[in-house]
């Protein structure tokens, strides 16, 4: 009888485990998944259309807030068909609510010659990027959507335009 018992407990055992294990491994990776660069942006108040689609990896450091966020290459698109964006393979800086600075790997077209953005605030619903003298102001709607390196958000037929809240950005201090 405490054979039978054994080998049938046993048996329980063997077969019910893999199942229990199984489960318990899914939750456990369900639990460890990292969220998304995209998703990071959002825990600091900013849109996910600040990165183009394709960011394949970042990192964080949520006691200094020093990021990188990695794309497969380098990356640059025209958005209103007068502003060209470029982005390096690497995107860093320091990430806190409201405020991205020290940036580096972002750069935009100033006439003639390619500058960095140094800095991008949330001031309400609008986003103020920066150059260091000069600066320009967006509303944050523009950026609901991440734009595709190449095509920026014109992809496919999307005839989306990004508004302007100042004539002349980029050209006089804030």
């Amino acid at each position: 009888m405490a054979l039978t018992l054994l080998s049938t407990t046993l048996y329980l055992v063997l077969t019910l485990s893999p199942s229990l294990l199984s489960s318990a491994s899914q939750e456990t990776n369900f639990l460890d998944q990292k969220p998304t660069a995209y998703e990071i942006l959002g825990d600091y108040n900013f849109p996910k259309g600040l990165l183009p689609k394709g960011v394949v990896g970042y990192s964080l450091d949520i006691t200094t807030g020093r990021f990188s966020a990695f794309l497969n290459g380098s990356c640059s698109f025209s958005l209103e068909g007068s502003y060209q964006l470029r982005y390096k393979s690497s995107v860093s800086g320091y990430i806190s609510k409201g405020k991205l600075s020290r940036l580096e790997g972002v750069s935009v077209k100033v006439f003639f010659m390619w500058v960095d953005i140094i800095e991008v605030l949330r001031n309400g619903d609008d986003l103020e990027f920066s150059v260091g003298i000069a600066g320009a102001g967006f509303p944050i709607d523009n950026f609901e959507e991440c734009p595709q390196c190449g095509c920026g958000l014109k992809c496919g037929g999307d005839k989306r335009k990004v508004s302007k809240i100042r004539s002349n950005p980029f050209v006089s201090s804030s």
